[in-house]
């Protein structure tokens, strides 16, 4: 029999494999909390500088004049992180998706030679250590240093323990373990702000949220290695052997479970030789594919971070925002479960509409007030777009690693990952727009979305529609003239983001069109 037989024989989703789904969920939680770290411990509290004649001319001298006004303990009050070094806090965020983008590139194919459970237990074991560097760093050069490679590390696991909890369970269950996953992520978010507001001081913080790791990395240790891996790398005798012992667990007689023998691919076979990440660029059909999607994840992670990042300079509590900006996610993911079950919308489908509906949230807070009810504000548009795109993420790790087959799976996620952690690299800058123009944040936000929407209608769509290169200018121009005028009135640029939304707004409503004739065509 097939591997897939051999689920039907041992349990698609028996006991044993909830169990082993759980442990694997469980690290979302910790690694939610590594990535939302520099949210809470990287705060800027209200400040004032004692002017001495020309003021401090160094930052000795600022860190000797400059006064906190919030009782708050946080990299920023510990080494005076204002003015001029102000970059360093987004940097610290910026340098820890850089890890994660190497830690995609390094860990998916490594993970694709050698096994996915060695590569994931590895990868935990450094992460914890490097998080408690963190939390006694002494300097803000060993806690960025120390940033980056936890980033390098939870880039790895991520990766990985997405893709052990689709191959322990049967193929029908793949979209609900993918959204199980991406809403376990969500509560770690939620759960962090709970954590911050109980526990001030960064560094007890940082130390309590990094020991979640080590639960997770003994409840890890017990877990089997990979039987789809195993079976793709001609290993059967050892697949057989961790299904016998899952349907064992199971309840289920699986003596007689024999798989079907593949040989394992000899040193001068084509795939040997095209094998891994190379495979998705020799292949016409996978190259165009990971083009398309590893746009869609870029945007998707510029406006899940972008966002998420920007909680703590909303107003009202920072713990509460963290935590809302989590919990907002959750009902994204029953939605996702019964949207891409369908025959009707699919996966495809449901992450076009979800990202139309997470741009037009984002262009739509230009038409809103700033002073208006808490019902209809910035705010609360910030957090449908953060919902609709929370959704669209989500069916789109769940699309990807079914798009690809089992021997360059992690290989494909592992190249849509690089290109998602480069949104992720430039996200903890995106806030900092907040201090030149709110709307300019969103709106570009919106734009990376509304693009994305129109890749994800078909795959072929930008062939067909070229992107207008003069609604990326008018975007560009806003940002810039914007930064250039931070310090003059608002109707000085009002006009010229006014025109941007004119041209996003028709831009929009095509990419609308283009769906509404994609669903014509496919009915």
């Amino acid at each position: 029999m097939d591997i897939e037989a051999a689920f039907h024989t041992v349990g698609e989703f028996g006991p044993y494999q909830k169990r082993a789904v759980t442990v694997l969920v469980l690290a979302q939680v910790y690694m939610a909390c590594q990535s939302m770290l520099i949210v809470l411990v990287g705060y800027t509290p209200e400040y004032r500088i004692e002017q001495q004649g020309d003021g401090p001319s160094s930052h000795r001298e600022l860190q000797q004049h400059v006064t906190f006004t919030e009782d708050v303990d946080s990299i920023v009050t510990e080494w005076v992180l204002i003015k001029q070094q102000a970059y360093k806090v987004s940097l610290a965020g910026s340098l820890f998706f850089t890890g994660l983008l190497v830690g995609n590139v390094v860990f998916g194919p490594l993970s694709d030679k050698i096994g996915r459970r060695p590569v994931y237990l590895t990868g935990l074991f450094f992460e914890v250590i490097f998080g408690y560097v963190t939390a006694v760093a002494p300097s803000y050069e060993v806690f960025a240093a120390s940033r980056l490679l936890v980033g390098l590390m939870n880039g790895g696991i991520g990766l990985v323990c997405f893709v052990l909890t689709q191959e322990y369970v049967g193929k029908s269950y793949w979209a609900m373990t993918g959204t199980l996953t991406s809403m376990i992520f969500a509560v770690g978010i939620a759960l962090f702000g709970a954590l911050g507001h109980f526990i001030r001081p960064w560094r007890t913080l940082a130390t309590v949220a990094n020991s979640s790791g080590v639960l997770c990395f003994l409840l890890s240790v017990t877990l089997p290695e990979s039987p789809r891996w195993l079976y793709s790398q001609g290993q059967t005798e050892r697949a057989e052997e961790v299904l016998r012992f899952m349907a064992v667990r199971n309840g289920n007689n699986a003596t007689n479970l024999i798989l079907q023998r593949v040989g394992a691919a000899k040193p001068g076979s084509p795939v040997r030789n095209r094998g891994g990440i190379l495979q998705l660029a020799v292949h016409p059909v996978l190259r165009l594919r990971t083009m398309v999607l590893m746009y869609v994840w870029y945007a998707c992670s510029l406006v899940y971070y972008g966002l998420t990042l920007g909680a703590s300079d909303t107003s009202g509590s920072r713990f509460v925002n963290v935590a809302m900006y989590g919990l907002v996610e959750l009902p994204a993911y029953p939605l996702c479960i019964y949207f891409i079950n369908k025959s009707w919308a699919g996966r495809r489908k449901s992450m076009a509409i979800f990202l139309c509906l997470a741009g037009s949230a984002c262009l739509c807070t230009m038409l809103i007030p700033e002073n208006t009810g808490t019902l209809l504000s910035v705010t609360s548009l910030a957090l449908v777009g953060k919902l609709m795109v929370s959704a669209a993420f989500n069916i789109a790790y769940v699309y990807t690693s079914e798009l690809y087959p089992t021997v360059i799976r992690n290989a494909g996620l592992g190249v849509c990952s690089m290109s998602c952690r480069v949104g992720g690299i430039l996200a903890p800058f995106v806030p900092s727009m907040n201090s030149t123009c709110w709307i300019c944040w969103l709106l570009s936000l919106g734009k990376f979305i509304q693009f994305s929407h129109r890749l994800a209608v078909e795959d072929r769509c930008f062939f067909k529609f070229p992107f207008p290169s003069s609604c990326v200018s008018v975007v560009l121009l806003a940002s810039l003239l914007c930064t250039q005028h931070a310090n003059t009135k608002h109707f000085q640029y009002k006009r010229v983001i006014r025109s941007s939304v004119a041209t996003l707004g028709r831009d929009l409503l095509l990419g609308i069109y283009e769906l509404h004739l994609q669903w014509q065509k496919d009915q």
